[in-house]
């Protein structure tokens, strides 16, 4: 069967999708979804600095006007909590951040029916050796991958990997993440806009006055980053 990448050789590309990730007051999400976010993060891993509880999660969720996404991070998360977190915040989308394995984060799609994210956690100094197209093919159901730098702590480190080293063509779509910061972000969106079937970012440190606290003016900066990488690119 031909990849869904290869079907359209020559649709337009799309807009670069914005995930902001690691909210834990309520001024930080209205500043992001002021300067245009299309998702919004929170973490539900307790050794996590960002982690917030489930409710606390809710009470921000709902701070979010129509079309703005809420995604529930989770990492080796158990199936009880995760659904108490579905309960609680309607139309999230699941981010799977540890070592789930394919069949596990296929079957709490099912079982919540929400989509999900799984983190490919790229090693930073050897990139070239993670096969991201292998993981792509055992990960068919996520909904997208998101492509992190592989730090202590499950993400929120502040590092990138090689970019440059990813596969030239993934039959995937992707999300960078990993040390992106309104200085960089247009380098990231230039090496990997045609290596997936679509491209979208993922910020949370490079965006943060201290972790898990957003500083508005950062914010800002980064969306602006981004829609300048996208009128060069159209």
């Amino acid at each position: 069967m031909t990849p869904p990448n290869q079907l359209l050789p020559n649709a337009p590309q799309q807009r670069t999708r914005i995930k902001m990730c690691g909210f834990t007051r309520e001024t930080d999400v209205l500043a992001a979804v002021l300067a245009g976010a299309d998702a919004i993060g929170f973490v539900l891993y307790p050794p996590s600095p960002r982690s917030v509880s489930i409710e606390r999660a809710a009470a921000l969720a709902r701070l979010l006007p129509a079309f703005v996404t809420p995604v529930l991070l989770f990492v080796n998360e158990t199936p009880e909590r995760i659904q108490a977190a579905c309960t609680a915040v309607p139309g999230a989308m699941l981010q799977f951040h540890g070592d789930e394995t394919p069949e596990f984060c296929a079957a709490m799609s099912q079982a919540t029916g929400r989509t999900h994210l799984k983190a490919a956690r790229i090693p930073l100094t050897e990139a070239a050796s993670f096969d991201l197209v292998k993981f792509a093919n055992f990960h068919q159901q996520a909904q997208a991958l998101l492509l992190d730098a592989h730090v202590d702590g499950y993400g929120g480190g502040g590092k990138t990997f090689n970019w440059s080293l990813l596969p030239p063509n993934v039959n995937a779509h992707l999300v960078l993440s990993g040390g992106l910061t309104p200085a960089n972000v247009a380098d990231g969106i230039r090496a990997l806009r045609s290596r997936g079937l679509s491209l979208a970012v993922d910020v949370s440190s490079g965006i943060e006055a201290d972790k898990g606290l957003k500083d508005a003016e950062k914010i800002q900066q980064f969306v602006a980053a981004v829609r300048a990488a996208d009128a060069d690119l159209l």
